[in-house]
């Protein structure tokens, strides 16, 4: 979160604060983006393409050409099996679903959608694509998620989760971005399309939700929740697991409420975030104001952001900390689940909380600490060598209860969920977990702060030389590490990592929006903490071009 808290953060939308569908739609379907704007261009980030109607960058002509490029993709990479389409409630989800499927039923692609014509979280694709695919070698299936995330309700997003489940490399995001630029240069010369009355009746229908709910017992302990009697309350923030929260109550008989099931693109029910806008960010305790003023009602409750993929759990004490809750997760998956590998290692990304490092020796366990991006976690997930990976955005997943894969894209119902085991079975919620870990292995005190940058800034940070801080001092203390690339993998992190033995900071420029992020973190206090960002930002200074 930036520096500068807007005054009305945590207060309800006026209607000056709502964006209006109507334009937004006509927004989407008259502005054509010129390919010599870069803003305008398809850019695949850590998460897809993302934009606003209004901007001019995220349009139908966009979707007409990623779409068109996916299929190009899968036919170069022979993959012939269903292509599972899920979307969210965001307004520009809906008239992107009718976009791809006019694209991809064109191109002979067996497209499946939810039998009810539902909204569909990330995990649920997720999950379908490894179902289908699991032992299978030939027509494997794949998948699209129409989301932006918990951005701000006037985005769009669009991303591509191939064969495994998970999010795309970026070598299919270079690929599916270049070719998808190229038809736009075009004007879509070589775009296959139908019309959407016909494609709509070709689409096959698939029920996600008895896939996913019916499967929720071998992952999380089902039985322990309801057995306990524990009061469990449900936000989906007016998002796609809006529908998911009562059939898997009433599936597995478990005491729990949904305390908001209206969806409305204007999401004029979520208060406003730290910047002044609507965001649906389960982590942020400004946007998670409202469950948090009725969180005694209930022994625990969690929510989601409007594609499920990520996390905010509330305990009785509050909001936890996302990096709170990864260790809390890690330490107790590790501690409970007997029938993982012995040697499955615990991830994380580097502007994650070295608290999960300290759990990960606590727990003998292996730690792989990756850049920023859950495609990192894609592989261990899948060959089981990776038992937890989360992200310090309040993303993660997990293996199933015998040690297989459950799914390899982020997945905030069973985060939800295990906070809810967690309580059931060990007698305390999560924040007492954490609580007695900081006692075990210290106290940490971590930030993060936005900034804004140019995009000569952003460029110059993206490729910082570590040499430059070698031999410096952070906080008052010899720097020990400077590093470019993750130890997990060595790939690249897109900018710089500076340790101490008694803190460190990591700063990266945004892939979509023109400032750069300062994650920081004390291992001594809230003091040392502010010295860390002061000296991080007298650094950053000094890469500012003139």
């Amino acid at each position: 979160m930036s520096g500068a808290i807007d005054p009305r953060a945590g207060q309800m939308p006026t209607p000056r604060d709502l964006i209006d569908v109507t334009k937004l739609t006509e927004a989407y379907y008259s502005r054509r983006p010129d390919p010599a704007v870069p803003s305008q261009r398809v850019a695949f980030g850590t998460s897809g393409h993302r934009g606003s109607a209004f901007d001019t960058a995220f349009n139908e002509v966009h979707i007409l050409a990623i779409t068109q490029a996916i299929c190009d993709y899968r036919k170069q990479r022979g993959t012939n099996g269903p292509l599972f389409v899920g979307r969210d409630t965001h307004a520009l989800s809906e008239p992107a679903f009718r976009t791809a499927l006019e694209v991809l039923v064109a191109n002979d692609v067996a497209v499946q959608v939810d039998v009810r014509d539902g909204y569909t979280p990330t995990p649920a694709v997720s999950h379908a694509i490894l179902a289908h695919n699991r032992e299978r070698g030939r027509a494997l299936a794949d998948g699209i998620v129409i989301t932006p995330s918990h951005n701000p309700p006037g985005d769009g997003g669009f991303k591509y989760n191939p064969p495994h489940g998970g999010p795309a490399q970026t070598e299919a995001t270079s690929l599916i971005e270049r070719e998808a630029n190229l038809h736009i240069a075009s004007g879509l010369a070589k775009v296959r399309r139908e019309p959407y009355e016909r494609v709509r009746k070709a689409a096959a229908r698939y029920d996600y939700i008895a896939s996913y709910v019916g499967d929720l017992g071998s992952v999380i302990d089902m039985e322990a929740i309801a057995s306990s009697g524990l009061r469990v309350g449900a936000d989906p923030l007016g998002g796609a697991a809006v529908h998911y929260w009562a059939p898997i109550a009433e599936t597995y008989r478990i005491d729990l409420t949904v305390v908001n099931e209206a969806v409305d693109p204007t999401f004029r029910f979520v208060p406003i975030d730290w910047d002044g806008k609507i965001r649906m960010d389960c982590s942020s305790p400004y946007a998670m104001r409202g469950l948090l003023a009725i969180k005694d009602r209930f022994d625990l409750s969690f929510a989601n952001d409007t594609d499920a993929d990520r996390h905010g759990i509330v305990c009785r004490s509050g909001l936890m900390p996302p990096n709170h809750y990864l260790a809390a997760c890690a330490d107790y998956l590790k501690e409970t689940r007997e029938r993982w590998p012995r040697d499955c290692a615990i991830g994380k990304t580097v502007v994650s909380s070295a608290m999960i490092d300290r759990v990960a020796a606590k727990r003998h366990a292996a730690l792989m600490e990756v850049p920023v991006g859950f495609k990192w976690f894609v592989d261990g997930l899948l060959n089981s060598t990776l038992g937890f990976g989360g992200e310090e955005s309040a993303g993660s997943s997990f293996l199933r209860r015998d040690g297989t894969v459950w799914t390899t894209d982020k997945d905030g119902l069973i985060a939800g969920l295990l906070a809810a085991e967690m309580t059931a079975r060990g007698g305390a919620d999560p924040s007492v977990r954490y609580a007695r870990l900081a006692e075990e292995l210290g106290r940490f005190f971590y930030a993060r702060v936005d900034r804004p940058a140019s995009p000569a800034l952003r460029k110059a940070i993206a490729e910082i030389d570590p040499k430059v801080v070698g031999g410096g001092t952070l906080a008052g203390d010899r720097i020990s590490d400077a590093r470019v690339t993750a130890p997990g993998n060595r790939a690249p992190i897109g900018g710089i990592k500076v340790s101490t033995a008694r803190g460190w900071f990591a700063v990266r420029p945004s892939g979509t929006e023109n400032v750069y992020k300062i994650y920081s973190e004390s291992f001594v206090s809230q003091e040392h903490l502010a010295a860390i960002q002061d000296d991080a930002q007298t650094l950053i200074a000094s890469f500012a071009p003139s």
